[in-house]
């Protein structure tokens, strides 16, 4: 398995980004995927994530209502879809895959439970 994000770049505060998340292997619907970031000088924290199915989502409280988490199975993707972008939300954005197959177990939040990660994406949005 291997993940790409994309769709980094710069942006004003309040302005709008959508990025991508590739996945390149097999049964890509077996897979939650969670997005996370790390901005200078911070730990890597929770974005979001969404179940094999898109069934149900998670978001860190700061982010829900602006960042929106969506998948398209039949194309191998995830996506963030991110809104009233502040400086704050600089960071380097990755995207994980967990395993969802039986006798797994997962909370979305966990770095430790993703079982892939891609190579990042910097998102900067000035003030």
């Amino acid at each position: 398995v291997q993940l790409q994000a994309s769709g980094g770049g710069l942006v004003q505060a309040g302005g709008s980004l959508l990025l991508s998340c590739a996945f390149s292997g097999r049964a890509f619907n077996m897979y939650h995927m969670g997005w996370f970031r790390q901005a200078p000088g911070k730990e890597r924290e929770f974005v979001a994530a969404i179940e094999w199915n898109g069934g149900r989502t998670y978001y860190t409280d700061s982010m829900k209502g602006r960042f929106t988490i969506s998948r398209d199975n039949t194309e191998k993707m995830a996506y963030l879809r991110m809104n009233n972008l502040q400086p704050e939300d600089t960071a380097v954005y990755y995207c994980a895959a967990h395993w969802a197959g039986a006798g797994t177990t997962w909370f979305e939040r966990r770095q430790s439970d993703y079982d892939f990660w891609g190579r990042g994406t910097l998102v900067t949005v000035s003030s």
